[in-house]
């Protein structure tokens, strides 16, 4: 098969590529990094004549074109399989909503569902020799997408980094029903990470002592997963693994720093395996054809399984609060959506199940709320009505804040409420033990 013929024959505008959406369609969009950019604003251009059209994404990294039309509520609705900035903006506007699902499940959800996918467009690395376009550091769930969608527009952008691992990390040719060359656009990012903050570093140095050589590392995004991984590179850590939902610029600093071999690794020796990567520009030049880095489905990074067959796993991750029975909410403040349920509890059971392994849920003891000007506690009696519980009581391995790090594992309900308290801001225990005591959760020893 002559492919450039093929290429040639397929080749396409982004406007001609935009009318192949109609009224009623469902749209995957991609992910992150991967969020057609050509298509979309061609897109927001034919959209006014369209009515209903749904749009599936997530971990968007701009604003999408086809949000800043009128009235983007009259044409549209945006499905969003994980919340972020961009995307609470348009809850507001009553066009975005969030699709509730652990993140490892999307593979199967787009294989088995019987929802329809008309359409799929998304950003891919330029074809190779054989045929087969990238699709960057988001292998994510897009094989699975490919095989459901009616549809499959592909836009070429020369910067998408080539990421290997020979799992669902790419679509041949044969299955693509249209190509738009874009118009190279850099690849979003994140901003880098500004200095710790004292919190996050009181945090970090109680997390890193607990971490052995040749652990295996899952790091979340945010201040105080990324101030452990800055840690963790100047630390005398050795022989480190990583296998991870999410690759973030944490991980390039601590295997620049030389603590990254992957030789103790049980599964995937010698490879970093991540689901999707998303940061700074140095993360995307870290991992372009870089065979030590393994691009792979979500449903492989993610399965308690694959996850448990590895010793020493450490996953470290974040949250938004906690109440006294242990709950972690990470997704919500009260009914408002913040994030999503994305691999958290995956990591948080894998790890316990792991020879060795340990999870942290890592927070701040107190936040400024804005509205108010006050100092609020993170640790709460109970969660605020309309949170989200990411990890049930019964789950939970390591809590952290600044203020210590506590195994909360067959812990009685008086004893982890007294752990969780003993980690709250000091300005906050008297009150929380006076509302663990009108719970019947409350007995003082004489650890407090």
């Amino acid at each position: 098969m002559d492919y450039k013929e093929l290429y040639a024959q397929k080749l396409t505008t982004a406007d001609e590529a935009a009318a192949l959406v109609k009224s009623g369609d469902w749209v995957d969009y991609g992910w992150a990094v991967n969020t057609t950019v050509a298509v979309d604003a061609a897109l927001a251009k034919r959209m006014p004549q369209l009515e209903g059209v749904n749009f599936r994404g997530g971990i968007l990294m701009w604003v999408p074109a086809i949000f800043q039309i009128e009235d983007p509520a009259a044409h549209l609705t945006w499905n969003s399989w994980h919340m972020g900035g961009i995307e609470r903006k348009a809850v507001a506007q009553g066009f975005s909503f969030y699709c509730p699902i652990r993140y490892s499940e999307l593979p199967r959800y787009y294989r088995e569902s019987k929802d329809p996918l008309d359409v799929a467009v998304f950003q891919v690395a330029p074809m190779d020799a054989h045929g087969f376009f990238n699709f960057g550091p988001s292998a994510s769930h897009l094989a699975a997408v490919c095989e459901k969608a009616k549809t499959i527009i592909v836009e070429v952008n020369q910067n998408m980094p080539r990421c290997l691992g020979g799992m669902e990390n790419g679509i041949h040719i044969s299955q693509v029903t249209a190509i738009v060359e874009g118009n190279n656009p850099p690849l979003g990012q994140m901003a880098a990470a500004g200095p710790a903050s004292a919190v996050d570093l009181a945090v970090a140095n109680l997390v890193v002592p607990q971490i052995p050589d040749g652990a295996c590392l899952q790091l979340g995004i945010g201040g105080m997963p990324n101030a452990i991984g800055s840690l963790i590179a100047q630390s005398d850590l050795k022989d480190l693994g990583v296998h991870t939902e999410m690759y973030v610029d944490a991980f390039v600093d601590i295997a620049k720093a030389g603590k990254i071999t992957g030789n103790r690794k049980q599964i995937d020796k010698g490879r970093q395996v991540y689901a999707f990567g998303a940061g700074t520009q140095k993360l995307y030049d870290y991992l372009n054809d870089n065979p030590e880095c393994m691009s792979a489905p979500v449903d492989y990074t993610n399965d308690v399984r694959t996850i448990a067959a590895l010793d020493n796993f450490i996953s470290i991750n974040n949250a938004v609060d906690v109440d006294l029975f242990g709950q972690i909410n990470a997704e919500s403040a009260g009914i408002r959506n913040i994030s999503g349920a994305g691999g958290q509890l995956d990591f948080v059971l894998g790890a316990y199940l792991s020879k060795g392994g340990k999870s942290f849920i890592c927070l701040s003891s107190t936040f400024m709320n804005r509205k108010t000007g006050q100092l609020e506690s993170r640790i709460r009696p109970t969660l605020e009505n309309g949170s989200i519980v990411t990890d049930t009581r019964a789950n939970v391995h390591y809590l952290c804040t600044e203020y210590g790090c506590v195994n909360l594992k067959g812990l009685s309900t008086w004893q982890k409420a007294e752990a969780i308290i003993n980690l709250a801001h000091p300005d906050f225990r008297e009150d929380l033990i006076a509302q663990a005591a009108k719970m019947n959760i409350w007995r003082r020893s004489n650890k407090i």
